[in-house]
Parts: C-alpha cells; structure tokens; sequence
C-alpha cells in the first residue's frame, strides 16, 4: 500500500470507533496487512491502541518478531510459547480492507476526527515528525522516499525529532537524514518534544501544524489556538512540500 502506514490504520480504527471503541478491552491485530508491517509498525499499532481506548494491543509473534528480538541479542526465541488460545471469545471481531484504505487525516481537536487526506486542503505553517509513534527509523524513511530531490514550502517550518538516539544514528549511515536536511529540515532532540508540549518548540498562538505523532488534543502540542492535524510521516513530509494537507500519494507517483 504506497503512502499508507500503520499510523493511517490506527487513525481511521480511532475515527470509526471512536477514543473509547477499544472498550478498555485487548485489543489484537491479526492478518496479511498486519503480517507484512515491519516491527516499528507494529509498535506504532501497539502504542496508540491508547487512543483507540483499549487496555493493550497485541500481534501474535512471527519471524518478524523473532529476527527483531534476535537482532537485539535475545537468545532462544521460542514464539510458539507465545500464540495465543484460538478457541479465546471474542467480544468484537472486525475486518476492514487495508488495500482500499487512503492516507488518513485527523483534525483538530482528536485523533478520532479523521478522513482521507485528499478530503483536506488546509494550509499549513509547520510539519513536524516527531516522537514514539512518528520519527522511528522506518517513519524517518517514509518521509525521505517524499523529500528526495525535493524541497520544503517557504512558507512551512519543518521540525524533525528522532524517536531514538538509535534511530538518528541509523538514519544518518543510510543517508535517511541527509535527505531530511537537505530538503530543509530543523533537527530537534530524540525527545517526546513538541508531542508532550515542553520545550522551545512548543507550537504558538494561531498555528496551523501538521504532526505524525499521536494526539493533537487542544492545547496539548502549545498553544490552545494551535490547530494540530494528524497525519503519517508521507503525510507531514507531502505537507511541507506543498504547503498545504495532501494525499501523499501525489509525491510518490
């Protein structure tokens, strides 16, 4: 699905559901979508079940799982222990198309209010990538694929923030960064940042921002006159670009 990550996944379970659809119930992601997401993924699925108001989300462990965990020096990764009953009740059991599924964009003031990012044409003054569910390496990738060769609005701020010291450094061997700089990018410190609204580059008054991280409650980000959209990092990177919310998909045909 070009353009489309687990971020526009979990915005559009928030925007069906709601931010108590997860009944404060386990919630698990199952499929061949789900299988072929890679581990940062997958976290991002895990981490904003929150917003989806569910207790915990889980994937039953795969190679995927077990290369991530031997690659972080696990030893004896037995993922058969790990499946879980398949005669466990259900309360609820939904199946949506994830090939049909368009880039997502939630308005302000939740996550819940999302809709495809083609049904948006808000200009927008800052992009941010940034924080746990937004600057992973493979979100930092995403963003790079849009910006090669391109630069950033004059009119937009783009602010980017790792989520790890780990994921920086990789970015940088693998010329992730580069890209990311070179198309105007203002590299902030792997911290929550701006997503937990500390810090310098908290967002001002009457801001128009676009962000790949996970909520944009009113006044969370900055300011309360702040208006954050959320949106994948394709979405954030098509933003800056063109200055204004788009389907990412214009800048990966």
């Amino acid at each position: 699905m070009p353009g489309v990550t687990a971020k526009d996944m979990m915005l559009f379970l928030c925007g069906k559901f709601g931010l108590d659809g997860g009944q404060y119930q386990v919630v698990e992601f199952t499929g061949a979508a789900i299988a072929a997401l890679d581990m940062q993924e997958r976290m991002t699925l895990a981490n904003m079940s929150a917003e989806l108001g569910a207790q915990t989300a889980l994937i039953a462990p795969d190679q995927v799982t077990a290369d991530f965990l031997s690659e972080a020096g696990a030893k004896d990764v037995d993922i058969a222990a790990w499946q879980g009953d398949a005669d466990a009740p259900l309360l609820a059991d939904h199946v949506f198309d994830a090939a049909a599924l368009a880039p997502q964009i939630a308005a302000p003031f939740s996550p819940a209010n999302a809709a495809p990012a083609a049904d948006y044409d808000e200009r927008i003054e800052i992009a941010y990538i940034g924080a746990c569910t937004g600057a992973k390496l493979t979100d930092l990738r995403a963003a790079a694929q849009v910006l090669k060769g391109r630069k950033i609005a004059a009119s937009v701020e783009f602010m980017v923030g790792p989520a790890s010291k780990l994921d920086q450094d990789r970015a940088q061997a693998d010329g992730t960064l580069q890209i990311l700089l070179d198309a105007g990018a203002r590299l902030l410190p792997t911290a929550c940042g701006a997503c937990a609204g500390y810090g310098e580059n908290r967002f001002g008054e009457n801001t128009n921002v676009i962000s790949s991280t996970a909520r944009n409650f009113k006044g969370r980000m900055g300011a309360v006159s702040s208006r954050v959209f959320l949106g994948s990092p394709y979405s954030v990177a098509a933003a800056a670009v063109a200055g204004r919310i788009c389907d990412p998909r214009e800048l990966l045909a």
